[in-house]
């Protein structure tokens, strides 16, 4: 996994639940480009159309709250998302999506310091945000390490197969 992640950015408000993210009529869905295409209907229907791919989601405060179903990070994920930066998560969304393998980081007010269709450039090991349109640099919260080693792996199951020695799903 890169540590530094560039992308056009979306910007969304505060308190997107899980529902907003991926809502339930979809559940039954079980391919993961399909999920991906309904992506953040809650808020609106042709988001996920038009989110570029390897783009950055970027949220007020509370962005995952509601239920703790892992589809919501998994349709971030096959929607292109390469990370999410809010100003606060939802503790089991955040979860979640670490143990899934999407990046997310809390830069508190860097919701209100953008706007959709910027370039960021997250550095995760550094714990900053660049706007590349200002060359402005927040400073963020930094992923423990474990989480970092989760995300290097690409999620928790393969970190976990690889300290198991398995190769097979």
């Amino acid at each position: 996994m890169e540590t530094k992640i560039t992308g056009k950015i979306l910007v969304v408000g505060n308190n997107i639940d899980t529902d907003q993210i991926y809502p339930g009529r979809y559940l039954a869905l079980t391919d993961p480009k399909e999920i991906g295409s309904h992506c953040l209907s809650g808020i609106d229907e042709s988001l996920a159309g038009n989110f570029p791919k390897g783009g950055i989601v970027v949220a007020g405060r509370n962005f995952g709250c509601g239920s703790s179903r892992e589809h919501a990070p998994i349709a971030l994920l096959n929607m292109g998302a390469a990370a999410v930066i809010a100003d606060s998560f939802a503790r089991i969304f955040f979860r979640n999506s670490i143990n899934l393998g999407l990046p997310l980081v809390v830069c508190r007010g860097i919701s209100q310091e953008t706007e959709s269709g910027q370039t960021l450039t997250l550095d995760l090991e550094a714990g900053t945000v660049t706007v590349e349109e200002t060359g402005k640099v927040y400073s963020c919260d930094r992923l423990g390490d474990q989480a970092m080693k989760i995300l290097e792996a690409g999620g928790i199951k393969p970190l976990m197969r690889a300290r198991l020695g398995k190769t097979d799903k």
